[in-house]
């Protein structure tokens, strides 16, 4: 299993038991820092449930799980919610607010978090929206107006705007086309290329086999709620697995 000597994200011995069903069973494995990895997996693995765990969604039931040095478990209610200005999320379908422009979606955790005027929110959306090539012409149209390509674009804009140092994906090509899927790869590279100064850290839930041998550093294939194989994409690809094997055949 791979350890590293400055990880941004570190559990040990995480075990989430809902009644008789275990879904993480002692489970132990580092995210190195500035790196993209990927957790890999069949549907009911538990990467869901590791997703938010790592986000201090779930607290385990035994185990310990440690985000930049700090362990999540001594956090109070509100220091955790201060601490989760260091994570950035893009969900599965992007999650926008139905009755907001994409400017204002974008703007709203900065207004919640944040002390910014409205001039500064402004230009730090747009700004934002730009870095991720949404035209000036889309910022106040709503989400409905929008394609699946374009809603990612935003999400991606929104969990960026606090400036994260982990970004969270959770299955971000899922129901997408071919081209679209390419590009939200091709946007999620971008964004650790552009981020790497600050050390970003990146995070995918997927089970994109094309796309995580294509853009990842590391990749985990977690199975019945344990890390089963985690080595550098170009070793995985090799891994002499069966069960690691056959899923990337699939």
């Amino acid at each position: 299993m791979l350890t590293f000597q400055n990880p941004a994200i570190s559990l040990k011995n995480v075990t989430k038991i809902f009644g008789e069903q275990t879904v993480l069973d002692s489970l132990s494995f580092d995210v190195e820092r500035n790196k993209i990895t990927t957790i890999l997996g069949f549907s009911g693995a538990g990467k869901s449930t590791l997703l938010k765990h790592i986000l201090g969604i779930m607290q385990p039931t035994s185990g310990t799980i440690e985000v930049l040095g700090k362990d999540l478990s001594t956090l109070g209610k509100v220091e955790l919610r201060e601490f989760r200005r260091n994570y950035g999320m893009l969900f599965q379908y992007a999650a926008l607010f139905d009755s907001f422009t994409a400017e204002e979606n974008v703007g709203f955790p900065l207004k919640e978090f944040t002390k910014l005027s409205k001039e500064d929110i402004h230009k730090r959306v747009s700004e934002l929206l730009i870095s991720v090539g949404i035209k000036e012409e889309s910022f106040t149209r709503l989400p409905s107006e929008l394609s699946g390509g374009m809603r990612k674009r935003v999400g991606l804009a929104r969990a960026l705007a606090l400036s994260p140092h982990i970004m969270l994906y959770d299955e971000p090509t899922t129901g997408l086309d071919p081209i679209t899927t390419k590009m939200v790869n091709n946007l999620i590279v971008d964004t650790a290329k552009n981020h790497k100064d600050r050390e970003m850290t990146s995070v995918i839930i997927s089970h994109d086999v094309r796309a995580t041998l294509e853009i990842s550093d590391y990749v985990a294939f977690l199975d019945r709620g344990k890390i089963v194989e985690y080595l550098p994409v170009d070793e995985f690809k090799n891994s002499d697995k069966e069960l690691v094997q056959e899923f990337l055949k699939l």
